[in-house]
This record gives structure tokens, sequence and C-alpha cells, in this order.
């Protein structure tokens, strides 16, 4: 068996003349929560609806838990779990009816751990759907993507539209019944910070591209802030994985991915600085709308 649950080689999309994925390529291994992070519009939810088999790509292939959801689409039910933000659920059934309901769709359903999942979730089995709160919906729908014991659970920013405390409950969920039990899990958000908590790894999606894939805490040892003084820059060239610059006062600021060899660089010239550690959300700002564009050039003022 494959180490890697999810293998996504080279995939091409277009509409039109629209190329929104371009040679994306992707390793998830087993047991590993990544967060697919990507402005709107980047690519995320139709590299998703790729993976569940809804949409042919134009090129490359994908592979999940050994299946091509291209034409194994039906195989693939019984080994994936996907959870979205806007779910939609009959809002006429009660939670107890619809697990019935579902039932007969999924081989492995498993009634036991449904009726689990609603008692720890503290959603009421018998109240019509559409009378739940936001956050019971989330839950609910979390409860039907896990109740036929999947090995890759895919969430497109399944708690977009709860409140931080809901939001910081749901991750909490998250990791005890998904990362515990050692489920594959392909979690796409804008809540980055909350995505943070949970996420082995990190794939950063932009303009159709993965153009950064590391483990998170990999990542933040990699990406920092320098703080310079302008006076003693002088001829020092820009790092070779210069992500954003900026000027404020007398200082610059300076964010790098390969901070270890930029310090390196700096001390080897006697240029004294700062370092600031930053948030996954600060990465991900950096990588998608850095400038650097400012880098002060020998003998020239530094463009703001």
């Amino acid at each position: 068996m494959s180490e890697s649950a999810v293998k996504i080689h080279q995939i091409q999309k277009r509409f039109g003349k629209n190329e929104v994925l371009q040679d994306v390529s992707l390793e998830i291994p087993r047991g590993q929560t990544l967060a697919l992070l990507g402005r709107n519009g980047a690519g995320k939810t139709t590299l998703i609806r790729m993976l569940l088999g809804l949409l042919p790509p134009d090129g490359g292939s994908i592979l999940i838990d050994g299946y091509d959801p291209t034409c194994e689409a039906q195989k693939l039910r019984s080994r994936v779990g996907y959870l979205a933000e806007d779910q939609t659920m009959y809002g006429w059934m009660t939670p107890t009816e619809l697990c019935h309901f579902l039932k007969p769709f999924y081989p492995a359903w498993n009634q036991s751990l449904a009726d689990d999942y609603l008692e720890r979730f503290e959603i009421p089995r018998h109240q019509r759907i559409d009378k739940l709160s936001k956050g019971q919906n989330v839950k609910l729908g979390l409860t039907l993507a896990l109740s036929h014991e999947p090995q890759v659970v895919i969430l497109d920013d399944p708690a977009l539209g709860l409140d931080t405390i809901a939001r910081k409950e749901f991750n909490r969920e998250l990791i005890e019944h998904l990362q515990a039990a050692g489920r594959t899990v392909l979690f796409s958000s804008h809540l980055l910070d909350e995505v943070e908590a949970v996420a082995d790894a990190v794939a950063i999606l932009d303009g159709g591209r993965i153009i950064r894939q590391s483990a998170t805490e990999a990542l933040r040892a990699d990406v920092k802030r320098f703080v310079l003084s302008l006076t003693q820059v002088g001829e020092l060239s820009p790092p070779a994985g210069l992500l954003d610059v900026r000027r404020w006062e007398e200082q610059l600021i300076v964010t790098v991915d390969g901070a270890a060899e930029f310090a390196e660089q700096l001390t080897s010239r006697w240029i004294e600085y700062d370092i600031v550690e930053l948030s996954l959300d600060e990465i991900f700002e950096s990588f998608v709308i850095g400038r650097t564009q400012a880098w002060p050039q020998a003998g020239n003022p530094v463009v703001v």
C-alpha cells in the first residue's frame, strides 16, 4: 500500500481560455492533515471537485487511496468523506432520519458510530434539520462525512460561517475524531490562524499553481521577518527567497523564505538584525501579496 493517501500529478484544468490549474502536483501522506491555502479564485474548489470525481482534469492524474476518481468515483465513495461550508441537507428531515436515509448508499456505514457522533456533538436527534443552528448543521455534516469510516476526509471551508467559539470547538472535534483515528485530511480554509492549530502540513495554491508545500513547523522555521537598519544594508544583495520588503522610518522590514541562510549572510557582513516570528496567516500573505520591488539599490533611495 502506498505511503501517500492522495497523489496529484501535474493536474491541468481550463474553463474556456481561463487556465484555472497549471501542472498542480501534491502528495498527502497517510494520517496527515494538510491545509490547502489560497485566495478566492485560486482553484481550491476546482481541485477538490476533481478529487471527488465531480470534474475531470484536462491533464495529469489523481489517485486517492489508490483509486482514480475520474473513472472509479463509485469505489471512492466508501473511501472518502466530504464536508463543505455550503453543504445542503434535507431540512424537513431530522438528523436520525437523514442518517438512516444515507445508510444504504454506503456499504461501510456504521450506524453505531453515527449515533455516537450525534451524542458527542450534542445534535438534537429528532429536531428538524432546518431548525438546527449553524454550528449544529456543521457538526451534523461532519457526522455524515465520518460515519462510513472513510480513510480520506476532504473539508472545504466547513467552519467558515461559524462564530469564533464554534470554529474553535469544531477544530477541537477535528483533532479528536480525525487525527486521533489516523485519518488523512485535506482541509481547505480561509481561517488560517485556526488551521495552523490542526494542520501538520501546508500547501499554498496561487495563480493555479502550488507555490509552496511544507510541514507547518518547517514552514514557520523557514519564513521569518527581519528588521534591518537602512544605513547598514549598503551593497547587500536581495536574498534568493525574498518574499516582501517594506520601509518603516529608517528600517527595512524584510520577509524571507530561507531565514537561516539570510541570517548567516547578515552575520557574515556584521549587519545587525532582529527577527520577528510570523503566524501562518502572515506567511500566507507574504507568499501571495508580498512585494519585493522596494529592495534598496546601491546609491538609490528606497522606493516605498
